[in-house]
């Protein structure tokens, strides 16, 4: 069974808390990630932001969260921001959309992954509205970005609808800001420097 739900939320089975070099950044607050591992936020339909710098650990993070939900029986669905559009554009062309949405809305955490990476479309800043709207206070969302919070309008073609929009977002929200280095660069530097020590000896 929870297998078959890891498969159903799209993340990957080795993105969990335990896999996580929390060493390589100290700058991660540690204890806020562990207090959202407890998943108390599900529970309180509360939102989670999490921004930083590409190659810190946000999706990594955010798909360990999905993890410890899970392990609490608790229904998960991993997506990035362009999937999930594409996803609700593609439902409403084969005349699916409510259904579609229906799906997205309901599922206890949505995690929308990447958010703002590229601009959000018209009519698509309305589907992501209705979305975010349909979910306030009614189930938790998890929204991953690269862009600093006061950024995150500038990804919509509507100002006014992205007000609306991010004050349901920001409310009562647990707000996880990473920054620090690279995994993907920071970790291929350590290797390397641990291999021309062993050369070296």
């Amino acid at each position: 069974k929870f297998k078959a739900r890891i498969k159903r939320a799209n993340i990957r089975g080795d993105k969990t808390l335990e896999n996580f070099d929390f060493d390589f950044n100290p700058k991660i607050n540690r204890a806020q990630i562990q207090e959202l591992a407890s998943c108390r936020f599900i529970k309180e339909k509360s939102p989670v932001l999490m921004v930083g710098p590409t190659g810190t650990g946000k999706s990594h993070i955010a798909q360990a969260l999905s993890h410890c939900a899970i392990r609490q029986g608790i229904d998960v669905l991993w997506l990035s921001q362009t999937k999930l559009l594409g996803e609700l554009q593609a439902a409403r062309a084969a005349g699916r959309y409510e259904k579609k949405f229906a799906e997205f809305a309901k599922i206890s955490l949505l995690i929308i992954d990447d958010f703002g990476l590229r601009p959000i479309r018209s009519p698509q800043d309305e589907d992501f509205h209705d979305l975010i709207s349909q979910r306030y206070e009614n189930a938790s969302t998890i929204v991953t970005s690269n862009l600093d919070f006061n950024e995150w309008g500038e990804a919509f073609p509507n100002r006014l609808l992205a007000a609306a929009t991010l004050d349901r977002l920001r409310h009562n929200a647990h707000r996880v800001i990473i920054n620090g280095p690279s995994f993907r660069g920071g970790h291929d530097d350590k290797l390397s420097k641990e291999t021309k020590g062993k050369n070296s000896t």
